[in-house]
């Protein structure tokens, strides 16, 4: 196998770069179970071997600890990996379904097969887990792969590109860095799938230069994601877990609650429990804290301080560093429906309350905009539950819990119209990443000519009898 030391191609070799895949992925070799499960063993070699070298870049990019860091980057491509490891040989057996009765003799299956050389391209909030779960999706099913990561998370992104290729065959797997001009020679190119994950505006720029080439595409966006807090809800948990799923990595989550919206009866009480959470969790100076992450860079610090001056009163933080890119955890009420903190989707550490006389106006609220990625919904009520469910519409939705659903491994998990479209984690992935090729075999004999001209009356019959 051809392990090279890692050097990203620069946008004039991208052409070479995917034609030496394309042959790579010619010679068959990746269609191999027992050479997918070598590749698949590889990067667990590498999460077991680079594991401070990840804590050390993502601390350098977004100011994680090694606790979170391993809780939601490297225990999920853990997880991803292991549950993959052990299923895939079973998946990709093909899957023998009914045939209809004038057919038979005969036999009917659907085949998974690979794609090709599908694209992969990261964002900057999970750097590692959101090019590396995808990527154990398609080598998987099969294919050859060329990851893009984001340049805004610079020292994941290097790190991805020196280590990769000493622990995969750089002939099937290839890490391009760069910026947007990277991006465009990339999307200029045929691939056989492109799998993007970032915001809805740059989705529909790949979704358009995919079209040119007829390239199916698995978008995973984001988008205002809703709480709702039912007055029935037990509020000190969903305190805890609603701040949980907030700020986690200060906010920078595509599945954070992006807004609260609660039942008026107990706003006060659920208000003053969350700051009491925050205390909890991240102490007086949530600055020191060590388990607080960081922005990102400046300027989606002056964009996030720009949404808490827009409107709205500071329950809770609402001050930050520009130096250190640090945003104190922040809560802000009377928050007007058209502020610009409710026009885009915050992703930062700030968290908008609104209050709301039921829960019919709160479906209202959560309808009027663009289907989420994610919805949250804190009762004690079935009733409300299974309504809140069946009027409205979201990638997916975790009860009286935050982002836990993306986290199953057996739950599909992608988004809806403006949230997203295609889904992967575990055998999702699998099937994102694969062609299922329809197989029809008919035996030689006996050939029944019921079917054949000419059509009489009796085969007229016989052909309506059994269709």
């Amino acid at each position: 196998m051809n392990r090279v030391e890692s050097q990203s191609p620069a946008v004039e070799s991208i052409p070479a770069t995917l034609a030496r895949l394309r042959s790579s992925f010619a010679t068959g070799k990746t269609r191999s179970l027992e050479y997918r499960q070598q590749q698949l063993a590889s990067i667990q070699r590498l999460l077991d071997e680079c594991e401070h070298e990840m804590f050390r870049v993502l601390q350098e990019d977004l100011g994680r600890s090694e606790l979170e860091t391993s809780t939601i980057e490297i225990s999920l491509i853990a997880r991803e990996l292991a549950f993959t490891r052990k299923r895939f040989r079973v998946w990709a057996e093909p899957e023998r379904v009914r045939t209809p009765f004038l057919a038979q003799p005969g036999g009917s299956a659907i085949y998974r097969e690979p794609l090709g050389v599908v694209l992969i391209i990261g964002t900057w909030n999970y750097p590692l887990q959101l090019v590396l779960v995808p990527l154990v999706g398609a080598i998987a099913a099969g294919n050859c792969a060329v990851i893009k990561p984001s340049e805004l998370a610079p020292a994941t992104s290097s790190f991805l590109a020196r280590t990769l290729p000493r622990y995969l065959d750089n002939e099937c797997v290839t890490v391009v860095e760069g910026g947007p001009s990277e991006s465009t020679v990339l999307l200029a190119e045929r691939f056989d799938h492109i799998f993007y994950t970032g915001r809805p505006g740059v989705g529909r720029v790949v979704m358009e230069a995919a079209a040119k080439h007829l390239t199916p595409v698995t978008l995973e966006l984001g988008g205002k994601s809703p709480c709702i807090v039912d007055r029935t809800a037990d509020l000190k948990v969903s305190a805890d877990r609603i701040i949980w799923g907030k700020f986690l990595n200060a906010g920078q989550t595509c599945l954070a609650p992006d807004y609260l919206l609660v039942h008026e009866a107990v706003e006060g009480e659920l208000l003053t429990r969350m700051v009491a959470t925050i205390r909890d969790f991240y102490g007086e100076d949530p600055r020191t804290s060590p388990d607080f992450a960081r922005i990102v860079n400046v300027h989606h610090y002056h964009r996030l301080m720009r949404l808490i001056e827009s409107g709205g009163k500071i329950v809770v933080g609402g001050d930050g560093n520009e130096k250190d890119r640090y945003i104190s955890p922040t809560i802000l009420t009377n928050v007007p429906e058209d502020a610009p903190i409710m026009m885009e989707e915050i992703f930062g550490p700030i968290l908008p309350v609104l209050p709301v006389k039921n829960v019919e106006e709160a479906v209202a609220f959560v309808n009027r905009g663009e289907k989420p990625l994610a919805l949250y919904l804190f009762t004690d009520d079935a009733r409300l539950r299974t309504q809140v469910l069946q009027t409205t519409t979201s990638g997916g939705v975790s009860v009286n819990y935050t982002c836990a659903h993306a986290g199953m491994l057996n739950l599909p998990f992608g988004g809806v119209g403006n949230s997203g479209m295609g889904a992967y984690h575990g055998r999702a992935s699998f099937e994102t990443f694969s062609h299922h090729k329809s197989v029809f075999l008919k035996t030689w004999w006996p050939d029944f000519r019921t079917v054949y001209p000419p059509l009489t009356r009796i085969k007229e019959r016989i052909i309506r009898r059994f269709l």
